[in-house]
């Protein structure tokens, strides 16, 4: 009789940040039902992985399933794998930190479970050569990832029925193959499917192994499977067909493979994903491209045989697709820098460093640094979260560092390459404050951290194309029909929008949005076009290289930001200079913009200036989130909200929620334009439309005498 070994294994992850009400539902939906069913079927064994964050939800509210998981592994049914405590991309973080969140998993779980884990998941499972190093310096023996990375390397289906042998500088592992097969027969096709498919591979010779490894919300949480999985027991069938087949289909743990089978051989993988990732991480015009080709490849049926040579990109590339995600890491290495130090000196081993490290690798999750179907970059919660830990962790950090140094209030600024991009950033640095400028990009401030409340200001979005918009305007348009190849589609296939006239959102930005943005307003501008990024630009300041210089006096910073620029009106350049100073005082929650246009032509001239500032606040529609005006009351006050109010000395947004009142204060009467940035996004449940912040436009319309020059101060207050 031929056989075959299977080796199953479920993935259970929830993001740092994700509501309360996501966790209950996936409980309930998935990770619940999943357990019960095995509590059922005692001859089912499978690996099973809960990231930190899940776990720990998990222990918190509902012990009693931690005691039925333990329960599991102690009957030998279950085998628990380790990974990143918080599920971070671990080529994306320094290895000091891969080591201590790998750890604390693996001291996790045997210390609630009873078993010490051996094996990991690998985050997206994303694979890099050096990768192997680092894992057996964790006490990692093996870890599972697509058979496409092996396939990339040359090898052929035949040849993944079982596991290879790995190494970097010596440092060797095992990686067992993911079958692609089971990923889409399991739980998309009925179980005999994946028993037909399991018969027709096996051998007399009882050595071949199949993997089937996946996520374990695709059991309850996707769209449409609890119902599928369990009111129409799709998981009992198939633990059933399982068990009626046992006689010739051999379940194993993945340390049971390794002991009852030798490696294949030894193997050396490319930088990988899988094959939905790569593409993703490629910019939206090379996504068309790979489409197209995908699409001539189908057409001409070749696509099956050729697919595994048809790779996107790197995943790292999220990094330079994404501005917003590459400050996010370049954040985390800054942070974890500062601690790295703090660690090594003498004498600072106490629970205030432990507390910055565990928040530093909270904000290493790695869900809002991409995304494709499922990446959070676009969820500005799970961002915050992310950015929140990160604060809480630099503040830790901070005040541990001034303590020592006796030091009460304090103002530190650095200039560097903060994000790795050729150009010097500034950050300034106090007990309340990290500002974050950008002086070869308009002088604009790109992070703004209130540490008393763990929350950075400017967490937004800019509006960029992305390679599904185009999906979304043959839906649109009626051209686009939804995939669903079969009674549940994955959520790969799935094509559908949250609301009706979707496309009529698609705006895009051509400069970043963030904060002290300089506009020159051509006539004609009004709001509408302002906000849908289709009005005219006189000047030449919004991305122009500004000058900046730093002047302490006492317990202020002085930043002075300049350029010399031309502001077109008609066909006659202007010439310009534009001033900004910025003073943050190391006592004080307030920051103090002075701004001074000065005229540099030999007559007048009439300009119409305006300072962009971005603001997120979390929530576009919610009753306890609003603007407010001086003397003004508006029809609509809140956050996603589009109007203009004049003659404005005093705005403000509030946000009763966090405790948070941001308000401007202007010397000279302002007319503001305010309107949400809005991103169309895709996500599991189809296309959607996601508040990112809010825009404050404060403008004025001058005329400068020859020579002469206009000022306008500013007053940013936090108050609580």
């Amino acid at each position: 009789m031929n056989k075959i070994k299977l080796a199953l294994c479920t993935h259970n992850h929830q993001p740092v940040g994700n509501f309360d009400f996501v966790f209950e539902d996936g409980y309930h939906k998935a990770y619940l039902p999943l357990l019960e069913l095995l509590e059922k079927h005692p001859k089912i064994k499978i690996a099973q992985h809960y990231t930190g964050i899940l776990f720990e939800w998990i222990l918190e509210r509902y012990p009693d399933f931690v005691k039925t998981l333990r329960n599991l592994v102690e009957r030998g049914q279950v085998e628990m794998m380790t990974g990143g405590f918080y599920e971070p991309i671990l080529i994306n973080i320094p290895d000091r930190d891969k080591l201590g969140q790998i750890r604390k998993l693996s001291d996790f779980v045997k210390d609630h479970t009873g078993y010490d884990p051996t094996g990991m998941w690998l985050a997206e499972r994303i694979w890099e050569p050096q990768l192997p190093s680092a894992l057996s310096n964790a006490d990692i023996k093996y870890t599972v990832v697509d058979d496409s990375h092996f396939k990339t390397a040359g090898l052929s289906e035949g040849d993944l029925f079982g596991y290879y042998n790995t190494e970097d500088t010596g440092h060797v592992i095992k990686i067992f193959p993911i079958s692609e097969k089971l990923r889409y027969t399991i739980p998309f096709q009925e179980p005999e499917a994946t028993i037909d498919y399991l018969r027709s591979v096996a051998t007399e010779d009882e050595d071949r192994l199949v993997v089937f490894a996946d996520d374990g919300e695709k059991f309850g949480i996707w769209p449409g499977t609890y119902e599928h999985c369990y009111q129409n027991m799709w998981l009992e069938r198939f633990f059933t067909a399982l068990e009626d087949n046992l006689d010739w289909i051999e379940l194993v743990h993945f340390t049971e493979a390794i002991e009852k089978l030798p490696p294949q051989g030894n193997v050396y993988l490319p930088t990988a994903s899988y094959r939905e990732m790569m593409e993703w991480a490629l910019p939206s015009k090379a996504i068309h491209e790979y489409e197209e080709f995908e699409s001539q490849l189908k057409q001409s049926f070749l696509f099956d045989r050729y697919k595994v040579f048809v790779r996107g990109g790197f995943w790292r590339n999220f990094l330079a697709k994404y501005p917003e995600s590459n400050n996010m890491h370049k954040k985390s290495l800054y942070v974890s820098e500062k601690i790295r130090k703090l660690a090594e000196q003498k004498g600072i081993r106490n629970k205030s460093l432990e507390q910055a490290q565990d928040n530093l690798w909270a904000g290493q999750c790695n869900c809002p640094y991409w995304h494709g179907v499922f990446g959070g970059l676009y969820l500005n919660n799970i961002r915050s979260a992310v950015y929140s830990h990160m604060i809480k962790a630099e503040t830790l950090a901070d005040d541990i560092k001034a303590k020592k140094e006796k030091r009460d209030a304090w103002i530190d600024s650095k200039v560097f390459d903060f994000d790795a991009d050729g150009h010097d950033e500034l950050v300034v640095e106090t007990r309340d404050w990290n500002l974050y400028f950008a002086p070869h990009r308009g002088g604009s401030i790109f992070e703004m951290d209130y540490k008393p409340k763990s929350f950075n200001l400017l967490d937004t979005m800019s509006r960029r194309e992305e390679g599904y918009h185009r999906k979304l305007l043959e839906l649109a348009s009626g051209h686009q029909q939804n995939e669903d190849g079969g009674d549940v589609a994955s959520i790969h296939d799935k094509i559908t929008a949250k609301e009706e006239n979707l496309h009529e959102h698609l705006h895009y930005d051509w400069y970043r949005r963030c904060s002290l943005i300089d506009h020159f307003l051509s006539p004609g501008t009004d709001i509408q076009s302002f906000k849908s990024n289709k009005y005219g630009e006189a000047g030449d300041f919004v991305t122009g290289a500004y000058s900046c210089e730093t002047k302490a006096a006492k317990d202020t910073l002085n930043i002075v930001l300049a350029r010399s620029g031309v502001v077109k009106d008609g066909d006659r350049d202007n010439k310009v200079e534009l001033i900004k100073k910025v003073s943050i005082n190391a006592r004080r929650s307030n920051v103090k913009y002075v701004y001074t246009v000065k005229n540099q032509e030999a007559e007048p001239i009439e300009l119409w200036f305006g300072i962009e500032f971005n603001y997120s606040l979390l929530a576009g529609h919610a009753p306890d989130r609003y603007y407010h005006f001086e003397n003004i009351t508006l029809d609509d006050p809140d956050l996603a909200s589009t109007g203009a109010v004049s003659n404005v000395r005093k705005a403000g947004l509030k946000d009763e929620w966090m405790g948070i009142d941001i308000q401007m204060i202007f010397d000279k009467p302002a007319d503001i334009w305010r309107f949400p940035i809005e991103t169309i996004s895709q996500s599991e449940g189809g296309f959607e439309r996601v508040y990112q912040s809010s825009v404050l436009l404060p403008h004025w319309k001058v005329n400068i005498p020859a020579g002469g020059e206009w000022e306008i101060k500013i007053m940013q207050e936090i108050l609580e």
